[in-house]
């Protein structure tokens, strides 16, 4: 039985409603994502699942005593409060135990029990302040709010926002970990990916299920999306074709013709109530003059807060060439920002030197988006009280360049307080991208992106022939647009890397210890979890050189006693060897069937690349467990 049902559900503020007699449900075990553009109602659909917003039409259907919670996009204004105020929301332990849900009938010892094993878990400080924690952990009481009230669904609207890649990897396997019913919105398709085993789609107002991953989806939904316009071609070129048959005269009104009159007629409604697919973004950035050909020059800089023990940025040594496209990965607080800030000569470094080149024309997207106001209209954040823009050297009027990033007409005028996380976002770039750039600065743009407009945006910046300075934790993003990163490894330790993240995984693998610090900046991990310094090791697809870093500091110290974690580690490779090989063994298995290739072709090509990567990961966990080994020798004593 279903632990929720939605039968013709329809929802309307407009002429055209954002659930139109939608049809959806949801099974014990699944993990669902729902897909859909920005303000298409995919966090209205949410809040009728929960109750919080009611239906114009249509029946919600859960089976007595289902528990269904959500985790929004935003912190409640309820938990708001400053520390100290009467409107604090308390302790981390009293946010949470508010999530305990009174269809569970608990005794009180049963909850306080499991909560505070709930806590340890997820390694939160169970008697601090809920309002003095940083954004992303904040994020992290409320999902244990919301899992506090064991619920039978829950519904995650975009959980990786404003989290770091610790946080996402631990929040990925969490899931994954505990038999969670889900039903999710995310932008983040590399969480996607992992997560989903069915993806329900939101377009034009209707639910379409799609039992398949998410890169088959897109291919099927491409397909349906181009027999659905030459449909419609068809059927417009038929009403033309009546419609100038009608124009012949009185022989249409004729009585045997009165059934084609009907037909056309009937028709003319069907086309007037199509809805049709919104336009894409048509997003284009102002060309700037050239920069000279090494931008930045940064030698040995160091920096640290005055209040702070430690060095944010300590010996680091680069150079940003012209055309350099540059990904900066590292947990929140960990100095990120404060790196652009030094790079762009809004801080000066304690020592060391930043150089910048002649001629670059800097354009900088924050990541709290504090350049809008407002008090403002959308066209006034753009272009102030002018009604027209200069673009590319030509003038635009503000409405036809606004409608490029999807703002409706009937939203220009609206004050911008009234947009949400992605049309805000939207506007943003908007803004940004009239001025001419050979410098482009972005800090977390990712945020609240559809998908559509989030491969749009990549592509811009893939062409941009200018320098990228790109901070983000959107894994599929960087490694689709980035040619190198800079990482903060923790201890104020920026080493550089070669291509993207998954490069970074792999090359950092291979890197020797003492070339690392020895105590990352990362959340600590769950109990058996990886952080974000051992994650993915043995999933490493090709063995690579690291480039090695031009930073000078990394610490070296001699290894003296074998790391429990390593141990945890070594202890474990030999199972993920045998299960990897046995993988290994039934793919081929499955190649070697005559059936598969008269049958399946077009799997195949799926299926040999899986073989390969299966073979280099079972490569690669073999090395590290002969470097485990070997490590575990010298610090044991045993003579090799």
């Amino acid at each position: 039985m279903p632990l929720l049902q939605l039968r013709q559900i329809t929802l309307r503020y407009s002429a055209a409603p954002l659930l139109d007699a939608a049809d959806f449900q949801v099974d014990a075990g699944e993990r669902v994502c729902l897909l859909g553009r920005n303000g298409a109602g995919k966090t209205s659909l949410m809040r009728i699942i929960t109750g919080e917003e009611t239906p114009n039409e249509g029946e919600i259907i859960r089976p007595p005593g289902t528990v269904i919670t959500r985790l929004t996009q935003e912190i409640p204004e309820a938990l708001a409060g400053a520390a100290g105020t009467p409107e604090a929301p308390g302790t981390v332990l009293d946010v949470v135990r508010a999530g305990l849900s009174a269809e569970r009938h608990e005794e009180e010892w049963e909850s306080d029990i499991r909560i505070d094993e709930l806590l340890a878990e997820m390694r939160l400080p169970a008697e601090q302040d809920f309002a003095e924690l940083s954004g992303g952990l904040k994020r992290r009481v409320l999902l244990a709010r919301a899992i506090a009230g064991l619920p039978d669904v829950l519904l995650l609207d975009e959980p990786t926002n404003h989290l770091d890649l610790d946080s996402i990897l631990w929040l990925e396997r969490f899931l994954l970990g505990h038999n969670i019913t889900l039903f999710f919105v995310t932008h983040d398709r590399t969480f996607l990916r992992k997560l989903a085993t069915r993806i329900v789609e939101l377009d034009r107002g209707k639910l379409t299920s799609w039992a398949c991953d998410y890169d088959t989806f897109l291919l099927r939904k491409a397909a349906a999306l181009e027999a659905e316009e030459k449909q419609w071609a068809a059927f417009d070129k038929k009403l033309a074709q009546e419609e100038a048959w009608l124009r012949q005269g009185v022989k249409a009104r004729r009585t045997r013709n009165e059934g084609r009159v009907r037909a056309l007629l009937a028709m003319r409604n069907a086309r007037s109530e199509r809805r049709e697919r919104d336009g894409a973004a048509r997003i284009e950035m102002q060309s700037g003059q050239t920069s000279g050909q090494k931008v930045i020059e940064v030698k040995d800089i160091t920096f640290t807060y005055p209040e702070a023990e430690t060095p944010v940025i300590q010996n680091l040594t680069t150079t940003i060439w012209r055309g350099d496209k540059i990904g900066i990965i590292g947990p929140n607080g960990g100095g990120k920002t404060t790196l652009l800030k030094l790079l762009l000569g809004k801080l000066e470094p304690d020592t060391g030197e930043v150089k910048r080149g002649t001629n670059l024309q800097v354009v900088y997207l924050d990541q709290l988006r504090d350049q809008i106001d407002d008090n403002k209209s959308v066209a006034e954040n753009v272009a102030g009280d002018a009604e027209t823009i200069t673009f590319q050297g030509r003038p635009r009027h503000i409405h036809s360049y606004l409608q490029d990033f999807l703002f409706r007409s009937d939203r220009v005028r609206m004050q911008a307080r009234m947009l949400s996380g992605g049309e805000r976002n939207r506007l943003l770039l908007a803004r940004l991208f009239l001025q001419p750039a050979n410098v482009l600065v972005m800090d977390e743009p990712t945020n609240d992106l559809d998908a559509e407009t989030l491969e749009l945006l990549e592509e811009l910046l893939v062409d941009f022939n200018g320098t990228l300075l790109l901070v983000s934790h959107d894994r599929a993003f960087l490694d689709n647009v980035v040619t190198s990163t800079l990482v903060f490894e923790g201890d104020g330790v920026v080493m550089e890397y070669t291509g993207g993240y998954e490069d970074w995984i792999r090359q950092r693998a291979l890197l020797p210890k003492s070339m690392l610090p020895p105590s990352p900046q990362a959340i600590a991990p769950v109990a058996g979890l990886p952080n974000l310094a051992t994650v993915e090791r043995i999933e490493a697809k090709t063995p690579a050189a690291a480039t090695g870093s031009s930073n000078g500091g990394g610490k070296s110290s001699k290894i003296k006693k074998f790391p429990n974690r390593d141990r945890k580690e070594l202890e474990e490779l030999p199972a993920i060897i045998e299960k990897l090989e046995a993988e290994h063994v039934a793919l081929s298995a499955r190649l070697w069937e005559p059936d598969l290739y008269q049958k399946q072709p077009e799997v195949i090509p799926q299926l040999k690349n899986d073989l390969e990567v299966l073979a280099k990961k079972i490569e690669t966990s073999y090395a590290r467990w002969e470097d485990l080994e070997e490590t575990r020798k010298q610090c044991d004593g045993e003579v090799s």
